[in-house]
């Protein structure tokens, strides 16, 4: 079996779990790992029994692909180093911090054709995946996704943060272009926005709602579709996922039990409740991977660069929308 030598750049919280996911990935060999902190770097690699790479440059001459796990400001100037130097890359969300960043480095990896995986883990979450096997064109889709406060990640808004989660899950399962985003926000506990409501409106007639807070008390991060004659609810916390469809009293629905009939004679159907089988994976152990086997197979990965560019600038339109609000709250008041 092929093994992809591999390094990770970045020991914090999250790279730390990136380097234990990598090393129970039989197609790969983790080299070691890379930190503009040493002592942190040691102590990662003290850990897991790797090296530590003295400079970047050192990481990028014995690797084939990253793993970028590094503050999002760092990230287009640590994929762009690495994919000049001939490696894959898997970025952590979002893909960088600016627009324009984000297309430089698609277009540069289309030059050298390498490849770049986003982090958006909750595509690999259970509740998603069990949903594959169904038809989804939902037209209405409501989101909650809220977190008890953590100093880590505000460096960017909670749009950024969290809420690029859910936009990029809506526009996987949308496929259309969107026409319209209405958004609000403000800043409570940090410089940039804490809370953030967004509506947004596609071509083909669908409609998402999408809540995101770093400051709840408790936390949420559910997802809700709606179709014809069919609910589906996601619990991204979970990983379970239940549907409620509406069926002909004749077909056999498969499902777990019914809840009696709507309507009468011919245009009557059964209510039906199934919970979706979901996988048993670990997310990011998965999300990594579905990475180097994209890199051995040189297929595209599930969540390409190009999918991270299009979340990155719907998150930027609803910062703008948000920006806008705060601009016209503020004017209010002086006036």
């Amino acid at each position: 079996m092929k093994k992809i030598k591999t390094g990770v750049i970045g020991t914090g919280h999250l790279g730390t779990l990136h380097v234990k996911m990598l090393k129970n990935i039989e197609s790969t060999e983790l080299l070691g790992v890379y930190d503009t902190s040493k002592e942190r770097a040691e102590k990662c690699a003290n850990e897991f029994g790797i090296k530590v790479f003295a400079t970047l440059e050192e990481l990028v001459l014995e690797c084939e692909a990253a793993s970028i796990a590094v503050t999002t400001t760092a990230h287009y100037s640590v994929a762009r180093f690495c994919l000049e130097h001939g490696l894959d890359v898997f970025i952590e969300k979002p893909v960088t911090a600016t627009i324009e960043e984000a297309e430089k480095l698609v277009a540069l990896a289309k030059e050298k054709g390498k490849l770049i995986q986003v982090g958006h883990i909750e595509r690999f979450n259970p509740a998603i995946l069990a949903v594959d096997k169904y038809n989804l064109e939902p037209k209405f889709i409501q989101t909650d996704r809220l977190a008890q406060f953590n100093p880590r990640g505000t460096d960017v808004a909670v749009v950024l943060d969290l809420m690029i989660h859910d936009i990029d899950i809506i526009l996987s399962l949308v496929k259309s272009e969107v026409v319209k985003v209405d958004a609000s926000g403000i800043a409570v506990v940090s410089p940039t926005t804490d809370i953030a409501n967004c509506r947004i409106e596609f071509a083909n007639g669908a409609v998402a709602v999408v809540t995101a807070s770093r400051i709840s008390q408790k936390k949420m991060r559910k997802m809700r579709l709606f179709q014809k004659d069919n609910y589906i609810t996601l619990d991204f916390i979970t990983g379970t996922t239940e549907i409620y469809r509406l069926v002909s009293p004749s077909e056999p629905s498969g499902a777990a039990f019914s809840f009696g009939l709507i309507g009468v004679g011919a245009n009557a159907k059964s209510v039906v409740y199934e919970q979706a089988e979901a996988p048993k994976v670990n997310a990011l152990e998965y999300e990594l991977e579905l990475f180097i086997k994209a890199v051995i197979e040189r297929t595209t990965p599930v969540v390409s660069g190009e999918d991270g560019l299009k979340a990155l600038q719907v998150a930027h339109m609803i910062g703008t929308k948000i920006e806008e609000s705060i601009h016209k709250i503020n004017s209010n008041m002086e006036a």
